[in-house]
This record gives C-alpha cells, sequence and structure tokens, in this order.
C-alpha cells in the first residue's frame, strides 16, 4: 500500500468566505498522490478508524477552537482533485463542540475515483486542557457514475442559469444593438453634415456656409495626429492590453472546449502558458505603435510592456504572501512557484516580446496618417466642464460597467464563495458584448473631444474605456461588505489585492480595445476630409 502525507493545514472556510488559520496535525492516507498505475492495488481497502494525531488544548488553541466553531468555519480539502468540505464543529447550548472524526466514502468506476464525500462524526467537548484525539476512516465502494461526469454534482444549474443570469445577458444586448444603433445613427448623420460644410456642399444653407471652417472637429487635423504624451507607458499600456485581450480570449475558448474547472488549477496553468506565449503580441502592437509616434527608447519600451503585468502581478503577490506566511496560511506561494514565475518571465516572456517588438517596428512602424502633423501645437480652446477629458473619463465607464456588473456577481460567487464557475459561454458572450459597447462609447467620447477641438483623444480614448475597472473595483467593495463575511487583514489584503488586480487587467483590456476602436474611427473621418 502506497501511503503519502496529507498535511492537514487546511483552508477553513466560513459561509460565504474564508479565512486560514487553523493547523490541526498531519494524517495518514493511502489514497493521496497515488499514481494512476498504483491505484489498482489500494481499491476496496479499506481503512478502519485511525488515529491522525493528538492535540492538547491549550488556552490559544482553545480559543482558536472556540472562535472557528462559533462563527461556523469550514474546511475543504481535495481527493484526487475533487474538492470535499466539512465542518470544523457545532455550537450546542452555548457550548462548543468539535467534530473528532473525519469519515471517507469514495466511489469509484473501474480504476477512477468518480465521488468523494466527508461525514464529520463524533463530538467532543472543547475546555482547556482536554487531549483530543482525531482519527479518520475510509470506506470504498463501486458506482456506475462515469469519470466525465463526476463534477455533475458540483455544478449548480440553479445558481448559474437563473432567469436573472439569461434577463441581464438579453439586457446587454438589448443594449448593444440599441447603442450601436444609436452611435451609427447620430455619428453618420452628424458627420454628414459636417463633410457638406467643410466640403462647401451646394446643398448646405446659408448658416453652414458661412460658419465654414470656425469650429468643428477638421480644425485639429494638424494636431490630432500628433503623438501622445508619455508614449513610452501609453504604447507599454496597448500592447499588454492586446496580449491579455487575446490571453482573455483563448483562455475561454479552452475552458469552453477543455472544461479546466475538473481539474485543480488547470485555469491557473492554462493562463500563464497562453500569457507567456502570447507575448510577441505584446511586443508587435507595442513596439509598432511606440515607432509610429516617433519613440527612440525601444529597448526601454520593450522591458517596460514585457514586465509591467507581471511586475504587477509578483509584486501584489509578494506582498500578500508575506502576509500569509505571517499568519501560517496554506495559501502562502511556495519559493519554488516564485523562481519558476520569474524563470517564466525571463527565459520566455521577455525574448519572445523581443521578437514581437523587431517584427513590429520593421513592418508597421512607419507613420502613415491621413494627416500632417503641424509643427507647433494648437491651443486647446476653452470649453463646458462636461467636455472635460476627466468627465469624459468618468463617464466613459458607466454604460460598459452597466452591461458585466450582473455577470460580476457569479464570477465574483465562484471566485471568493464556494461555486464552481463552468458557464463560459456565458462569459464569452458577456466578453464579446462588453468589447462592443466599450467601442462605441468610447468612439463617442472621442467625437465629443474633437468637436471641441481638443485633440488629446489617445489618452482620453484609453482612460475613458479604461474607466470601467474603478467602477468594478467599487463593486468589489460592495460585494466585500455585504456577501462575504471576510475580516482581518490578512482576508482584507488577500481580497483586495487581487480585486485590485482583476480590475487592472480588465482596465488595460477596455481600455485598449476602446483606443482600437477610436484609432480606427479617427482614421476614417480625416482620410475623408479634404484639407487645403
Amino acid at each position: 500500500m502506497v501511503e503519502s502525507e496529507f498535511l492537514l493545514k487546511l483552508s477553513i472556510y466560513k459561509q460565504n468566505g474564508f479565512t486560514l488559520v487553523i493547523g490541526i496535525g498531519k494524517m495518514q492516507i493511502s489514497l493521496l498522490r497515488v499514481s494512476r498505475q498504483q491505484f489498482s492495488c489500494i481499491l476496496k481497502d479499506d481503512i478502519s478508524p485511525t488515529e491522525i494525531c493528538m492535540v492538547e488544548l491549550t488556552e490559544e488553541k482553545h480559543k482558536a477552537f472556540v472562535y472557528a466553531v462559533k462563527n461556523q468555519y469550514w474546511y475543504q480539502m481535495y481527493i484526487d482533485d475533487l474538492p470535499i468540505w466539512g465542518v470544523v464543529g457545532k455550537e450546542e447550548d452555548k457550548k462548543y463542540y468539535i467534530y473528532t472524526h473525519k469519515k471517507f466514502d469514495i466511489s469509484y468506476n473501474g480504476k477512477q475515483i468518480v465521488d468523494v464525500t466527508l461525514t464529520p462524526e463524533r463530538k467532543e467537548l472543547l475546555h482547556v486542557g482536554a487531549k483530543i484525539k482525531f482519527t479518520y476512516e475510509v470506506n470504498w465502494k463501486q458506482s456506475s457514475v462515469k469519470f466525465e461526469d463526476r463534477f455533475d454534482k458540483y455544478l449548480d444549474p440553479n445558481f448559474f442559469q437563473h432567469r436573472i443570469h439569461w434577463f441581464s445577458i438579453f439586457n446587454s444586448f438589448m443594449m448593444v444593438i440599441f447603442l450601436v444603433g444609436l452611435v451609427s445613427m447620430i455619428l453618420m448623420r452628424t458627420l454628414r453634415k459636417d463633410y457638406a460644410r467643410y466640403s462647401k456642399d451646394e446643398e448646405a444653407d446659408d448658416m453652414e456656409r458661412d460658419l465654414g471652417d470656425e469650429y468643428g472637429w477638421k480644425q485639429i487635423h494638424g494636431d490630432v495626429f500628433r503623438p501622445a504624451s508619455n508614449i513610452m507607458i501609453f504604447s507599454a499600456l496597448i500592447g499588454a492590453g492586446y496580449q491579455l485581450t487575446s490571453v482573455v480570449l483563448c483562455v475561454i475558448t479552452f475552458a469552453i472546449l477543455g472544461e479546466l474547472y475538473t481539474e485543480r488549477g488547470s485555469m491557473l496553468s492554462t493562463t500563464i502558458f497562453v500569457y507567456a506565449a502570447t507575448s510577441p503580441i505584446n511586443g508587435y502592437f507595442g513596439g509598432s505603435l511606440y515607432a509610429r509616434m516617433g519613440g527612440k527608447l525601444w529597448i526601454k519600451q520593450m522591458l517596460l510592456a514585457a514586465f509591467i503585468v507581471p511586475a504587477l502581478v509578483c509584486g501584489t503577490a509578494f506582498f500578500i504572501n508575506f502576509i500569509a506566511i505571517y499568519y501560517h496560511a496554506s495559501r502562502a506561494i511556495p519559493f519554488g512557484t516564485m523562481v519558476a514565475v520569474t524563470c517564466i518571465c525571463i527565459f520566455v516572456i521577455l525574448p519572445l516580446t523581443l521578437i514581437g517588438t523587431i517584427v513590429g517596428r520593421n513592418l508597421d512602424g512607419q507613420p502613415d496618417f491621413p494627416c500632417r502633423v503641424n509643427a507647433v501645437p494648437r491651443p486647446i480652446p476653452e470649453k463646458k466642464w462636461f467636455m472635460e477629458p476627466a468627465v469624459i473619463i468618468l463617464l466613459g465607464g458607466v454604460l460598459p460597467f452597466g452591461s458585466i456588473f450582473i455577470e460580476m456577481y457569479f464570477i465574483f460567487t465562484s471566485f471568493w464563495a464556494y461555486k464552481i464557475y463552468y458557464v463560459y459561454g456565458f462569459m464569452l458572450l458577456v466578453f464579446l458584448i462588453l468589447i462592443i459597447v466599450t467601442v462605441c462609447v468610447t468612439i463617442v467620447c472621442t467625437y465629443f473631444l474633437l468637436n471641441a477641438e481638443d485633440y488629446r483623444w489617445q489618452w482620453t480614448s484609453f482612460m475613458s474605456a479604461a474607466s470601467t475597472a474603478i467602477y468594478v473595483y467599487m463593486y468589489s467593495f460592495y460585494y466585500f461588505f455585504f456577501k462575504t463575511k471576510m475580516y482581518g487583514l490578512f482576508q482584507t489584503s488577500f481580497y483586495f489585492g487581487y480585486m485590485a488586480l482583476f480590475s487592472g487587467a480588465l482596465g488595460m483590456i477596455c481600455g485598449t480595445v476602446g483606443y482600437f476602436g477610436t484609432n480606427i474611427f479617427v482614421r476614417k473621418i480625416y482620410s475623408n476630409v479634404k484639407i487645403d
């Protein structure tokens, strides 16, 4: 019989939240970490009640266990990637009891595990000085459940396919149709009048002919393609946004086709692999944009683009990791994992980004603007307060957030609670809706900005779309305080740290999509204008 050691320093779960506190000891379970070839020799080998360890309750341990029982903590374990949950203890008549016996009922089909059930048994009263013996047993039974269907019992169709979910998708889809139609109608009619006025069309009325070129977006044709400020940071963000967009589309597609939720850690592993493999996309789009804007320090730009996302992720993860180590939490990232991620960044992501940058600079790095750029920048006239870039930026993220906020609830619940997210078809549809809404809103915002003779559209288009992340992060505060029961330094830093990363990545994606659509729009309208 092959035995392996299972550290029962468990992820202790509360209802709608988690913390990582109590280590009970070490237990021997014959099943864990057994290879498929060795699996057949342990089937049907029931294990009678066996001692795990003996714990003497000191004052400190007694307080910890009482606190866990009082607050209805749960713990989570995995057997062959199947999650199992158990309650720590029970409160009766203001007395606190802990379950000391773990009964594992494991079902198998052929040589594969298809179901695991954990039953906590045998209550013991908690009091200082008590010696508590923890035991476990394993019972095997045959099952007709197919291996590919073993995760079905964990899925919750009533939750994810609720009418509210379908209604949100339908509502967002109708928003897309309305917004695209509205943008097309307004812009086409407005631009038609603008072209007629600027071309002095004979059909234009006297008022339009008198106005001539006195105002409007044509007045800034010599400045609209002026390089954005801080072009190195701007191009690095755009390159990273293209890469993150590609990663999201690829991972969602793989999740739909391969059911990545059935293997623990497969989603994260796939994301890391896809991110590393798509590094040339970052280099190509970021490097070519930097070259078109006249940037000279392309190596520095390439390094910034390559490491801007890994630096944010690793910096946040390492900070949270120090807190996790201080609390002796099982969520602490092993040192070997840190080294592996660092090696991936240096030896995979950096070379691929360099290749993409070189290709982008050579194939798409020459300026090809429809209008020439004036040597002297045109002064930006005063305008009403609601046409200022800061206001446009804040308002630009409202509609994109409105199209996804219900889906955010389902994603947050699966990530921070106990639900397994499996409706990746919904996620793909919502992501595409988000892209379309973001492009439409950003084009409208940019057109109003240009009409006010403000040519600072590059950063404005990026930031107005990226402001969606501000509202997502604000929503995470609501979810934290009203939908979870998390508290304390570790849980708070863990939650808001990773939510900041999620929101930041979403901001880069939306900002890049907004800039992409706006860039096409701006080039289109100025390429059709006759410049005298």
